[in-house]
């Protein structure tokens, strides 16, 4: 692997190629079915389009990650130079032949070369609703009509400008071989673009907004800022495979307060080494683990509450059901993790359930506004009228 340029751009075209394919079907659904729609409906479809294609995207990392096939193909942003597996076949070969568990197999290259095809499938979309926009308000321009509002560029352009940080992110994530900080960022980047297709589909709706007291909606901000915390927290739990860390549940290793080292927090390290270059000690991934279990708590115990209080708002009911249903899997999965050693379907459905809570949290607070005047609601189980 050390022989292997990190960037080589000689796939590039193709690539490009394979990412209009994978984008093609859902934007030639998208052109039959909004054809005859209006401006901002036509743009917040491809929108939610995009944003299906990009949680597809956010569970199929966690797969790649998952499955140790980040390194799958040693190099960007092809493999060995292809666009393809097949094309590296025999570089692959080597590889696996020297390393037959090691992170280049046929296998792992296929995984690590999906996960580009649809991140490069996600551009092409983004890349389409920003000039979409651009061609709409164009058109309302020449036809001597005051643009809408609804069109205005800067949200599909900010959301291309994302979309290629992240892709400088997953390109780092190989060519620095899983540097933790880096790992961690990508996954972060990669459940922001969600909120930021969300927030952006909203604003295409145009609907008027759900009015909640003043104090729910400090609490939905207050659960959302938790949620990014422990969402970085479990990135980090992840790409420095610190899972099992803590094999036992309530205590870790039968301890409440277990023994730990807090060099797992030092952010600028090697996977597995400390910023001086020393293997990292078992405590350090036993605080790494415990600081997120302990954390999830506190997160899983304002989720509870602020879901119970949006049952009671009219037109939020079913988000707060949502909610409840979606901090009850993470609670279920993130317990599977650790007593039944780590299965695959757990911890992605683990991520999965966190990427939801963001989407539907954005939803949230992007559909609603504080309004003062509201009584204070209870903690009465029957829904608002």
């Amino acid at each position: 692997m050390s022989e292997v340029d990190l960037y080589n751009l000689a796939p590039v075209l193709q690539l490009m190629a394979v990412g209009l394919a994978v984008a093609a079907l859902p934007l030639a659904w998208w052109l039959w079915k909004q054809r005859s729609a209006a401006p901002s409906q036509r743009l917040r479809a491809l929108t939610l389009i995009t944003l299906f294609v990009t949680f597809d995207l956010v569970l199929f990392g966690a797969f790649t990650r998952l499955t140790d096939s980040g390194l799958g193909c040693p190099d960007w942003p092809g493999c060995y130079g292809s666009a393809t597996p097949i094309g590296a076949k025999v570089e692959i070969t080597a590889a696996q032949t020297a390393m037959p568990t090691g992170p280049v197999t046929h296998s792992k290259a296929w995984i690590e070369m999906v996960h580009r095809y649809l991140a490069t499938g996600v551009g092409v979309l983004i890349l389409s609703l920003a000039l979409m926009t651009w061609w709409l308000r164009r058109q309302q321009s020449r036809a001597g009509q005051t643009p809408d509002p609804l069109l205005h560029p800067v949200w599909p352009w900010f959301t291309l400008a994302w979309v290629c940080l992240q892709g400088a992110f997953g390109a780092l994530t190989v060519t620095m071989k899983l540097f933790p900080a880096i790992v961690t960022l990508h996954l972060m980047f990669g459940v922001g673009l969600l909120a930021v297709l969300m927030a952006q589909a909203v604003r295409y709706e145009g609907a008027a907004a759900r009015a909640v007291p003043a104090g729910l909606r400090q609490g939905l901000w207050l659960a959302f800022v938790l949620l990014w915390l422990q969402i970085g927290l479990g990135g980090w739990v992840s790409t420095n495979y610190a899972v099992l860390a803590c094999p036992d549940f309530p205590t870790c290793h039968g301890q409440w307060l277990p023994a730990m080292n807090w060099q797992g927090f030092d952010l600028w390290r090697e996977l597995g080494m400390t910023p001086d270059g020393q293997l990292l000690p078992f405590e350090a991934l036993v605080s790494i683990h415990f600081v997120h279990r302990s954390a999830a708590w506190l997160v899983l115990s304002v989720m509870l509450v602020v879901g119970w209080r949006l049952r009671q708002v009219a037109g939020l009911q079913r988000a707060g059901q949502g909610l409840l249903a979606l901090s009850a899997l993470q609670l279920l999965t993130g317990l599977s993790n650790v007593v039944l050693g780590w299965p695959l379907l757990a911890a992605v459905m683990h991520t999965g359930g966190a990427a939801a809570m963001v989407v539907l949290l954005t939803w949230t607070l992007s559909i609603s506004r504080a309004v003062h005047a509201l009584p204070s609601l209870s903690f009465d189980s029957r829904p608002a009228a």
